[in-house]
């Protein structure tokens, strides 16, 4: 066989997705690029911020002796020490450089805490709809995925994760803002949240592991907030980017932070460096460090992103779709007029419009819709998610 096993199973879970995109190359292809309304991808389409360029222009052309060389495989110790400092002021508990961990994106950094944690056979609790690759890093690393349901309105379903927890549960991940549905979990589902894992890691003996990817977290709307997790629980992993607030998907640079005052911090910390050695990555790009760490209160301009939901929530609306309106991130995840989500969005691409299915997150009966392109796009899109929805 060319591939391993669990390759060839990856690609075949993997399919919609794979024949989405022929789908949305033959369309561009057959109509032109200008006349699909190309809503799949949760590319950024901001621009970084000008002090990016200016930052990166300047540390580019520092020739200092080993600048590019190796480094500690946590990450430069003055870049961990501003990021610390950032994250104290805005978790609202001091950090210091030792608890944060500099990787390669959010993706890296939640590949190094799950190979941390995990013991062949553990399980991640995770609510759905979410990012399907979690399933993947759990697989990586020996363990996988008991996906627990949300609420109606994407909130947390706090009692349904509450019964999920068992003798294999090493802990509970969230992504805050959520993709694909826009949910920001505010301050009173974390506290109910932080208080069923107390009492669950009482009953077991053991820490249960709060992990927040929190990538999203500067996209807010309506005055939605992220709460602090470090003052909310002291078992707790904050794991980050700077693909969104920054528009730096392709530079692959992020980082995780624990809490001090977690459990077995010491050796936590220990494993989190190793394995962001043993995993491949070595360490975070050097150079993306050092420019992040100048621009850590730095974000692009999020008005276009706020302009963007109000009119894809009124082209929605206008067309006669059941949605929730999203408070974070740039997705809106509406129903589908049919339970067949996958077929509903086969149907849409005969009026051009390219959406994902909400299968492939775990959230049959939806699909998603990835607002982070051009204004235009949206206001010419109007018509066709009418005709779409008229055919239901």
């Amino acid at each position: 066989m060319a591939v391993a096993d669990k390759i060839a199973s990856y690609l075949e879970r993997s399919s919609w997705i794979r024949a989405m995109f022929e789908a949305g190359a033959k369309l561009k292809a057959e109509k032109g690029a200008e006349n699909v309304y190309d809503f799949s991808l949760g590319n950024p389409n901001l621009d970084p911020p000008p002090q990016f360029y200016e930052v990166l222009s300047r540390l580019a052309a520092d020739h200092s002796p080993m600048i590019h060389g190796y480094m500690p495989n946590a990450g430069y110790p003055h870049v961990r020490e501003k990021v610390a400092a950032h994250l104290s002021r805005r978790q609202g508990v001091t950090l210091g450089l030792n608890e944060v961990v500099m990787t390669v994106g959010a993706a890296g950094g939640l590949n190094a805490v799950l190979k941390t944690l995990l013991n062949p056979g553990g399980e991640l609790l995770v609510p759905k709809p979410y990012f399907v690759e979690y399933d993947f890093y759990a697989e990586n690393h020996g363990g996988s995925v008991t996906r627990v349901p949300c609420r109606d309105d994407f909130s947390l379903d706090v009692e349904a994760i509450a019964g999920a927890i068992n003798e294999k549960t090493c802990g509970v991940l969230i992504n805050n803002p959520n993709n694909p549905t826009g949910a920001v979990y505010g301050q009173e589902q974390i506290t109910a949240l932080a208080k069923v894992l107390t009492e669950a890691g009482q009953r077991l003996g053991r820490a249960i592991y709060l992990i927040s990817d929190e990538p999203y977290r500067d996209i807010v709307f309506d005055g939605a907030q992220v709460p602090s997790l470090f003052a909310a629980y002291p078992h707790s992993i904050v794991v980050t980017s700077f693909s969104k607030n920054l528009s730096l998907a392709g530079e692959r640079i992020g980082y995780v932070a624990v809490h001090p005052q977690i459990e077995d911090k010491q050796l936590l910390l220990g494993g989190l460096v190793l394995a962001n050695r043993i995993l491949g990555s070595v360490n975070a790009p050097g150079l993306m460090q050092r420019v992040v760490a100048e621009l850590l209160e730095v974000t692009v301009d999020m008005t276009p992103y706020t302009q963007n939901r109000e009119l894809i929530c009124q082209v929605l609306e206008e067309a006669g779709f059941d949605f929730v309106r999203p408070l974070g991130a740039f997705y809106v995840f509406p129903k589908s007029p049919i339970a067949d989500d996958v077929a509903f969005v086969r149907k849409a691409q005969e009026e051009n419009l390219l959406l994902v299915p909400g299968s492939g997150f775990m959230g049959p009966g939806h699909f998603r819709i990835a607002f982070c392109c051009a204004r235009d796009v949206i206001e010419r899109s109007a018509p066709a998610f009418k005709r779409v929805r008229e055919k239901f």
